[in-house]
């Protein structure tokens, strides 16, 4: 057993000072004023934070690698292990559109990385192939396809985890969200082009929440409130939003978070190749990818994921909304955590698994814990 001592504790929810943490095999086994007798104490930095680790329900890659490239359960591991440096210990590895035969190779490649334990990953996002073309951004064109009865089929095979699929309710009819989700299935709603109407019978089928919030998706208008309008205007809605920057105005950041909170909105990276690494560009199927300027777009000037952290994310949260820190680390955190279902993780509690960062007064990443072991 070891004992962590924390002047300024974070528990994901809430903030409480002078606490010790005690950890056994990878586990939170207490939380006290001191240790028990004979467990050595690690004193923390009398400034830091310490908080849970961080959890991010969409990376695309990470460590130069793409996951689209590296459907493999070593890729899983490479890309899970270049995030955790950066303070995220939990991860969707996501599929950007692609064959049904990749689809089927990604699951497998998830399931021998949860069957092995591989540090990191919580689950699987599958974001696509059932998208509207007019809004695939730089999904490949030809993977753009409509959902079959067989593809549901798969998609409700048992699966040990969070299975997350991003989906256009104006692509996908409201029976075939409602059988996915009764399969427990987290549908959300993204890359659509979907009326206030066809968004609120996907919500009222079983859609939990938007993907990348206000990005590829039918934007708020005073007469046509679309699927920003709808997730804003849904108490049952959450939604992922990439706060770096490029993606997303400060006020939209705003807007969102005064409409949803930090209870149903939450922090995503979209990270690509590039984050956690030196690389300056990738493909997405064939088409090349470039870094300029911290944005990552094609040649014509789409955005093409993010070049970011959850701990950068975190970080610019605060700085483009004002919002107080602990409401920026609960969104990704807890907030996440709640939305996948995993009461382990995203906290720090009894029970927990001891995934932990270590922060400073300014939200940088000073140490990483996961599974109870120092990165």
């Amino acid at each position: 057993m070891i004992a962590l001592r924390a002047a300024r504790l974070f528990d994901g929810r809430n903030e409480h000072e002078d606490a010790v943490i005690l950890i056994d095999a990878g586990r939170i086994r207490g939380i006290a004023a001191d240790a028990p007798p004979g467990v050595p104490i690690e004193e923390l930095h009398e400034d830091a934070i310490l908080a849970p680790g961080y959890i991010d329900l969409q990376v695309n890659g990470g460590g130069g690698l793409m996951f689209n490239d590296e459907t493999t359960p070593e890729g899983l591991a490479a890309i899970a292990a270049a995030h955790a440096r950066t303070g995220t210990t939990s991860i969707l590895p996501t599929l950007i559109s692609s064959t049904r035969e990749h689809l089927a190779r990604a699951i497998d490649a998830a399931l021998a990385a949860l069957d092995a334990q591989t540090p990191g990953i919580a689950g699987l996002h599958l974001e696509g192939p059932f998208l509207a073309p007019t809004r695939r951004g730089i999904h490949p064109e030809a993977a753009i396809t409509a959902i079959t009865e067989a593809d549901i089929q798969r998609l409700c095979a048992h699966f040990p985890a969070p299975l997350l699929v991003t989906l256009a309710p104006d692509a996908v009819a409201p029976a075939a969200i409602t059988t996915l989700a009764r399969a427990g299935v987290i549908v959300f709603a993204g890359h659509t082009d979907a009326t206030w109407e066809q968004a609120r019978a996907g919500l009222d089928a079983g859609i939990r929440g938007a993907t990348h919030l206000f990005n590829a998706m039918s934007p708020f208008q005073g007469r046509a409130p679309g699927m920003v309008g709808a997730i804003l205007d849904d108490s049952r809605a959450a939604a992922g939003i990439i706060a770096d920057g490029h993606h997303v105005h400060p006020a939209a950041l705003r807007i969102a978070l005064n409409a949803l909170g930090p209870e149903r909105l939450f922090l995503v990276s979209d990270a690509m190749a590039t984050a956690g690494s030196d690389a300056t560009g990738f493909t997405v199927g064939t088409e090349p990818i470039f870094l300029r300027e911290g944005r990552l777009t094609n040649a014509e000037g789409t955005l093409a994921g993010a070049h970011l952290t959850m701990a950068e994310a975190v970080r610019n949260l605060v700085a483009f909304t004002g919002c107080d820190w602990t409401t920026a680390v609960r969104m990704a955190t807890a907030t996440p955590a709640e939305i996948l279902g995993l009461e382990d993780r995203g906290v720090i509690a009894v029970g927990a698994r001891a995934d932990l960062v270590v922060l400073d007064d300014d939200l940088q990443v000073m140490e990483v814990w996961q599974g109870g072991a120092r990165l």
